[in-house]
């Protein structure tokens, strides 16, 4: 427990204060022996290694993975892989790291020692110790890690529920400031947008081995809950607005680098199911909204909703602050060697990180994290094509919180409160799309990866094929059914069919995307979550006036309509994925 207390942002405040003399490493304690191959390294003069520099390292890893691999010699295959995982900001999906992963699987629990490499000008690289070593995030117990996912699981349903929470308090707050419906739905929108925008700017920065993800998720979700107080209290409509962007923004960090942290901790077979549950909770996050502030607005008034954010992200924020824990790899290597530079007096301890990225400078890195995404999606079909789907089918879904309480209120007299619980109907449709996307890598998936390898990105679009369609006929049967005449279950079960399906053509794009562009993934996944939540936030404010006018029926159908569109790019992209990649200079074909 001290040692999660100790890695914790309170923990390293704790330090901090107390200039290390409390909550100690290894090597800040006495008696702690350094291994005795840095020891030999530090004393030999001559330099038997040459670290490689590029803008892939995991390339000259790989060429020793495959000369090493072998029965024969794993423990090297494994010094390997541990390299690899240090120096690599994104983890590439690649037949050889899958038999090395594999292998080490078998080896954590022999304490394999690792050897440090000595750079051509004599520096020596600050690695993990040996292959279980108990600082590696990918050594951490299943409890442990679980923990760490259950944190960031919920920190991300707070963050997406705050968002749909506010449209119960829509219909107060046109009468309490006096304006018109599509001025009150700006909250939600510009709540919306701005969770969209911060990844940009939050994403990259979590990748910086100086700055590491804890930071980045302490002090702003700190701030998120701070500032979520004025919000409640907020005395004008304009105040509102400010306020409500910047919780958004401030909310946003973890929408993008959340599955980031599942890939620090998760190897590569299991990073699916992480990955699965971390999603699930960002999509019920915005439907469970409604249902918690709509039975108690309509009673207490239009703040609870904005004070039900408060409650909500105080538990999350103190777990955080007490026992989420660093994940990032080169952060936590980049701590080590400064503690064995004051231990041993030698500079020559460096981390990887600070000999790749000494000449970096931070407004070139910002740059291309806001220039490079937009690069891609212009010049690759591939990647146009899954912003562009993926924003409309979220753009669909936030129109939902316009086109319910036009349906189930007027047509079927539900309450406030009772339209909030058909978004259950999202979480159902969930819960079924879990189901139905770790059933299919339980039983065929994963099995198929270690009978045959990795295969091409394309195949693991699959269930996308047959899911894609999902979107489509779930609207249109919403769209006809959504009347007096016909029971509400009907148009309920049409919404459950979009959702259900719609997650998992997510999950399975969400996967595609770190496969074909590993150097640019999390850019990548930042500037999805933009384009998503740019497309959303106009949805919010044309949904009202587009079912007003032209009437649920056609107004649904014609949202169905679009996603037609996607049912010819998914399978385009199943036909012409691997040219398109060969053509492209940011795909790994």
């Amino acid at each position: 427990m001290a040692d999660i207390i100790r890695d914790a942002p309170i923990g390293q405040l704790i330090r901090f204060i107390t200039r290390n003399k409390v909550l100690q490493y290894p090597e800040e304690k006495p008696g702690f022996h350094l291994p005795e191959s840095y020891n030999t390294a530090l004393n030999s003069s001559p330099i038997k290694e040459k670290l490689p520099i590029s803008e892939s390292p995991s390339d000259s890893d790989t060429s020793t993975i495959n000369s090493t691999s072998s029965s024969d010699d794993l423990e090297a295959a494994a010094a390997s892989l541990a390299r690899t995982k240090s120096r690599e900001s994104t983890q590439q999906w690649t037949d050889d790291r899958l038999q090395v992963e594999r292998e080490l699987s078998l080896e954590r629990s022999k304490s394999v020692p690792l050897a440090p490499i000595k750079t051509e000008d004599g520096n020596i690289l600050v690695d993990w110790y040996t292959t279980d070593d108990p600082e590696n995030p990918q050594n951490w117990s299943n409890l442990k890690r679980g923990s760490i996912a259950l944190i960031i699981c919920l920190y991300t349903f707070a963050v997406y529920s705050g968002s749909a929470i506010y449209t119960s308090s829509t219909l107060e707050v046109m009468h309490v400031f006096n304006v018109g419906e599509t001025a009150a739905s700006l909250p939600l929108a510009l709540y919306v947008l701005a969770y969209g925008i911060g990844p940009l700017l939050f994403s990259p920065l979590s990748e910086l081995p100086f700055v590491g993800r804890n930071p980045v998720y302490a002090v702003t979700f700190s701030l998120f809950f701070i500032l979520s107080i004025p919000t409640a209290l907020a005395k004008s409509f304009a105040g509102l607005l400010v306020l409500r962007f910047i919780q958004g923004f401030l909310g946003s960090p973890c929408l993008a680098t959340g599955g980031a942290t599942m890939q620090d901790m998760y190897s590569m077979l299991k990073v699916p199911y992480a990955m699965t549950v971390w999603v699930a909770a960002a999509y019920c996050g915005p439907s469970l909204g409604p249902l918690l502030s709509g039975f108690a607005v309509p009673v207490e008034g239009w703040r609870w909703s904005l004070w039900e954010i408060v409650w909500i992200s105080a538990p999350i924020l103190i777990a955080m602050l007490l026992f989420l824990p660093e994940t990032s790899t080169p952060n936590i290597l980049l701590r080590r060697a400064a503690r064995l530079r004051a231990l041993t007096g030698s500079n020559r301890l460096m981390a990887h990180s600070e000999i790749t990225q000494r000449n970096l400078r931070p407004t070139a890195i910002a740059l291309d994290a806001l220039i490079k995404p937009l690069e891609i999606t212009i010049k690759d079909p591939a990647i146009a094509f899954v912003n562009i789907y993926a924003s409309i089918v979220y753009a669909i879904y936030y129109s939902f919180f316009e086109v319910f309480p036009l349906v189930y209120g007027p047509m079927y007299g539900f309450s406030i409160g009772q339209t909030g619980v058909v978004f259950l109907c999202v979480l159902v449709a969930c819960v079924l799309g879990i189901a139905a996307y770790v059933s299919y890598l339980h039983f065929y998936l994963i099995p198929d990866i270690l009978a045959h390898g990795m295969r091409a990105q394309e195949h693991r679009l699959v269930p996308a094929l047959i899911c894609v369609f999902g979107p489509v006929i779930g609207l249109f049967v919403f769209a006809w059914t959504a009347n007096p005449s016909i029971h509400w279950i009907v148009s309920v079960i049409g919404i459950t069919i979009y959702a259900g399906s719609a997650f998992v053509v997510f999950q399975c794009i969400f996967v595609y995307v770190p496969m074909s562009y590993p150097h640019y993934a999390a850019s990548l996944f930042a500037s999805n979550d933009f384009f998503r939540s740019s497309l959303a936030c106009a949805a919010i404010l044309f949904a009202r006036p587009l079912f007003v006018n032209l009437g649920v029926a056609r107004g649904t159908s014609l949202l169905g309509g679009l996603s037609v569109l996607g049912v010819l790019g998914m399978w385009g992209l199943w036909w012409w994925g691997a040219r398109l990649r060969a053509r492209s200079k940011f795909a790994v074909a």
